[in-house]
């Protein structure tokens, strides 16, 4: 038994440890190959490949440009257009600047260089297609809008089409650049894979290694921690068992012995009245002592029914709950709306004090936590199930509250005790919704558990 527990409790510490430190040193001689290897690889990728993505955006840039010059020109000869050819002046001046810039900044980013004869021809056919839109606007100016339509028609579409056919021209250049760099990456990738996959392998082994002893470390832990979890449920649903039956003894107490005695007090306080002369002071204050006896009762039988309402097992969960909710609005001063539907069923009273004891938690989370004054009870009936839900708009439970409520946990462990379910959620008006739901028919377990607990 004792080695048995040394093997349990043994820390995976050490093996762990071991594990990580081959792991950890697989990684860095990997690393520091892989490093060495792709270095000339960065240095392609950021001198060639980024460069010619650089430069086929900007050639893209300078294409929409000439593309949006030659709808400008569209709009220009159509004759349906009710403004003269000046208004397209500053659209024009506007692509003209952006043009500029994207042909600056393509010319400093570009991977090859153009040769001197293509640099001077696009020069040359950018200057003289400025030089005719700057004659075109000229004319318009002056009043000869039909005569700088035609050079439109005759000279600047023309131009415009030179100067797109080029721009695609060097777009199809540097995608094919970009391409023959992309191959290049590609191989020194393939090279580098190949002499990698040994690095690759005998890190996979040490992770698997590692991997399968804490496997099996935490199965051992998990095993441990469910059994502990078992256990404390057990605990947990036997002290609520056991609560019940002292709440119920206590009840049967205060109702039998102590309700009785006030009863007989007042009894004789009333003999003692009848014999007493009337008007006299010793008969006034045997009334009093007998309302406060008659008080006092009251009082007894509310806190009786309080820890343990005897009307479950006289009258049915649903007179209960409808008691309670009476008595509830006059204690707490919560205003409580109550529905029920589905076809009414008898619901065993050993489900239903757990029923009756979640109510009573969430009504009383509603006074003290939520900030309402208003809540909405339902009671539903279905098919071997029974399903109450507890609704407030407030504040709301919050996460701390949540998480570590002693309320809420023995609600969860009731609900655990007679095979059903606890939910919490947030209403779409704010607030905390309650939802348990439990079946009609006792589970096995919690027969025993409460049978052993009374």
């Amino acid at each position: 038994m004792g080695d048995r527990r040394g093997a349990e409790g043994r820390s995976p510490t050490t093996g762990l440890l071991l594990g990580l430190i081959v792991t950890l040193a697989a990684v860095v001689a990997d690393s520091w190959y892989i490093s060495r290897q792709i270095s000339g690889l960065r240095v392609l990728q950021t001198d060639l490949a980024d460069r010619s993505r650089k430069n086929s955006l900007q050639l893209l840039r300078v294409q929409n440009d000439l593309n949006l010059l030659g709808l400008a020109m569209r709009d220009m000869l159509d004759s349906d257009e009710p403004y003269p050819l000046t208004a397209w002046s500053s659209q024009f001046q506007r692509i003209r600047t952006d043009l500029d810039s994207a042909l600056q900044r393509e010319q400093e980013v570009a991977v090859t260089r153009r040769t001197p004869e293509q640099q001077k021809y696009l020069e040359s056919s950018l200057a003289q297609f400025w030089d005719a839109t700057d004659r075109i606007f000229a004319l318009a100016g002056s009043g000869q809008e039909a005569e700088a339509r035609a050079q439109i028609r005759l000279s600047l579409q023309a131009r415009q089409a030179a100067l797109s056919t080029s721009v695609a021209r060097l777009l199809e250049e540097n995608n094919a650049n970009e391409q023959a760099t992309a191959l290049r990456v590609q191989d020194i990738y393939g090279q580098v894979q190949r002499q990698v996959y040994i690095f690759l392998a005998a890190t996979f082994i040490a992770i698997a290694l590692t991997s399968l002893y804490l496997i099996r470390s935490n199965r051992r832990l998990f095993a441990h921690l469910a059994s502990l979890s078992n256990q404390r449920r057990e605990i947990a649903q036997q002290m609520i068992a056991t609560r019940e039956a002292t709440l119920r003894e206590i009840s049967r107490e205060l109702h039998d012995e102590f309700g009785q005695i006030l009863t007989a007090m007042g009894s004789m306080l009333s003999r003692a009245g009848r014999h007493t002369p009337e008007g006299s002071p010793l008969r006034a204050e045997l009334r009093e002592i007998g309302e406060i006896a008659q008080t006092t009762l009251d009082n007894v039988r509310g806190l009786s029914q309080a820890l343990h309402p005897s009307i479950l097992e006289e009258a049915g969960l649903e007179r209960t709950i409808e008691w309670y909710l009476s008595t509830l609005e006059r204690q707490l001063d919560v205003a409580v709306s109550y529905e029920r539907s589905g076809t009414p069923s008898v619901v065993d009273s050993a489900i239903g004090i757990h029923v009756y004891r979640v109510l009573q938690e969430a009504l009383n989370n509603v006074a003290r936590h939520s900030g309402s004054r208003q809540a909405w009870v339902r009671l539903r009936f279905e098919a071997n199930t029974l399903e109450l839900d507890v609704e407030d708009h407030g504040k709301g439970l919050g996460t701390t509250l949540a998480r570590r409520g002693l309320g809420l946990v023995a609600m969860r462990e009731r609900a655990a005790l007679v095979g059903g379910t606890l939910e919490l959620a947030r209403p779409r008006e704010g607030g905390t919704l309650v939802r348990l739901r439990v079946p009609l028919v006792p589970p096995a377990t919690m027969t025993v558990v409460v049978s052993h607990a009374g």
